[in-house]
């Protein structure tokens, strides 16, 4: 009897998860673009502007470990429709909305829908595909969503050129609708098992509770890090607030028969390293994609469009070195791939902290390609152990701890370096001679020095803001890069060699026949 593995109907199923995690890796940054023209047709302020990307993240990262739970305890095709037909019909809501809070509200709904679409679409690769071609359909998926990010303020800027602001959610409608039905009928049903099992097992509602809280307040905390600073009381509490629930969270998992999240993941060598691995890459590529746009729009003069068109060679990167990893890890071994994936990624980042007032696109393109080569090589191997090392009936809760503490670490990265930008790009600009209100705008941002310069006509002020950002830039990549090479150096040594990776993996059941397929 045929089984996904060996038909044809697996690719199509592939087909529809990665259109799902491109839209959600896209709806994450187009509304980026949005944001000016929101504040003008709603009048949104600044704090209103915040939370409409704020609530997103909340949402998004406090929902995805108990949606794991739901997915395995359910079924994983069932709840993933379901997350995308939120996600749809709050896409259909944001059409409508006629006021920044509904957008806030919208932008939240949003999160929860991408909090069931992205681990569960992950934690569905190994039940329709054999363990030889995980590897593959890991690969195609991150692409999706890596590619997603920089094509998100391509996308949002033709919208807004063309149509109203409503288009950015407009857009999402057809896309859900195509992923829905085609999951719908290609993926494979979910056990008849699973709604039996669900029924006997309780949920650990306080520990549902105590994570939400724990990640909402340091995801919390990290957005107001921007506007109050590292130092302010709120800041601290809330991160402190975060990290005592965190723990206190993980120490009940110990102890509660039917866990939330199953720590005893991390006793695997493959789960434990692959997981930290992906969490620095992701780390490392966030910090990139958090300078690089800043730095084509607001140095080389770009604009959306053209700035999202020059983020691809490092999604180009990643393509060309998902499709080697393929040959080469069956060849080297995950241990070796991942170790130079990761010297590449911070080569790639180190050579970038070299840009200068002279360098043109031509070398950023070469470091961008460069690191996302390193970013595929490490990345798929990783992600493809870690979900290798789950157990049947595990792979749901499994993919949202390694998809939240990814987003988590992505986050709080992002705000440790972009402090860094900040104070590198401080510690250079030269503002002598202008009023208050004008040093105020300059040293808040390379936009708002930008707008002083034109408004000043002061050509001396740019070229300083110009060599500030990219001091700070500078700054960020070293960072990046460094730490690419300490965890490479870490790889090399204690990730599990092959003879390490038995037992095999216990992946899911076969899937069933043609005829199931379709229900």
């Amino acid at each position: 009897m045929s089984n996904t593995a060996v038909s044809p109907r697996r690719w199509w199923a592939l087909g529809a998860l990665v259109l799902s995690a491109l839209i959600i890796g896209l709806d994450g940054t187009i509304i980026n673009v949005a944001l000016p023209t929101l504040s003008g047709e709603l009048g949104a302020d600044g704090a209103q502007l915040q939370w409409i990307g704020g609530g997103y993240l909340l949402a998004l990262s406090a929902a995805m470990l108990p949606i794991g739970l739901l997915g395995d305890r359910y079924g994983l095709k069932r709840v993933l429709l379901v997350g995308m037909a939120i996600f749809g019909l709050a896409s259909a809501a944001g059409i409508l909305a006629d006021s920044a809070g509904q957008v806030i509200a919208v932008r939240a709904v949003l999160g929860l829908g991408a909090a069931m679409i992205m681990p569960l679409s992950l934690a569905i690769l190994p039940r329709i595909f054999g363990p030889d071609e995980v590897p593959k359909a890991v690969a195609t998926w991150t692409a999706a969503t890596a590619l997603g990010m920089p094509i998100g303020p391509v996308v949002g800027g033709w919208l807004l050129n063309h149509f109203w602001w409503g288009s950015i959610f407009l857009f999402n409608i057809p896309v859900v609708a195509l992923a829905l039905v085609a999951s719908a009928v290609f993926l494979p049903a979910d056990p008849k098992r699973v709604r039996a099992t669900a029924a006997r097992v309780p949920v650990d509602v306080l520990g549902v509770v105590s994570s939400a809280l724990g990640i909402t307040a340091l995801v919390y905390g990290t957005i107001l890090v921007p506007q109050d600073g590292w130092g302010s009381p709120l800041v601290l509490g809330t991160l402190l607030g975060g990290a005592v629930l965190l723990v206190g969270f993980g120490l009940r998992q110990r102890r509660f028969a039917h866990p939330l999240v199953d720590l005893g993941l991390f006793a695997d060598a493959r789960f434990r390293w692959g997981t930290l691995i992906a969490v620095f890459v992701n780390f490392a590529v966030m910090g990139i994609l958090f300078v690089v746009p800043q730095y084509l729009e607001g140095v080389l003069g770009n604009d959306a469009l053209g700035t999202g068109l020059r983020v691809l060679p490092l999604i180009g990167g990643l393509l060309v070195s998902a499709t080697l990893s393929e040959t080469l890890v069956p060849r080297f071994g995950a241990r070796v791939v991942i170790s130079v994936g990761l010297a590449l990624l911070g080569a790639g980042a180190l050579l970038g902290a070299g840009t200068d007032g002279g360098s043109g696109y031509g070398f950023t393109a070469t470091w961008l390609g460069l690191a996302g080569l390193g970013f595929g090589m490490a990345v798929v191997p990783a992600t493809s152990m870690v979900m290798g090392s789950l157990p049947t009936g595990n792979t749901g809760s499994g993919a949202s701890l390694l998809e939240t503490v990814q987003q988590v670490g992505g986050v709080l990265g992002v705000a440790v370096l972009g402090s860094v930008l900040n104070a590198g790009y401080l510690d250079r600009l030269v503002v002598t001679g202008l009023s208050e209100p004008a040093v105020d705008a300059a040293r808040e941002s390379l936009s708002g020095a930008g707008a002083v310069a034109a408004q000043t006509h002061d050509p001396v002020l740019l070229a300083s803001a110009h060599d500030a950002f990219i001091h700070g830039m500078d700054l960020v990549l070293l960072v990046c890069g460094a730490i690419a090479l300490v965890v490479a150096a870490f790889a090399a040594v204690h990730l599990p060699g092959e003879a390490e990776d038995t037992p095999a993996p216990t992946l899911p059941a076969p899937a069933p026949a043609h005829g199931e397929l379709l229900a």
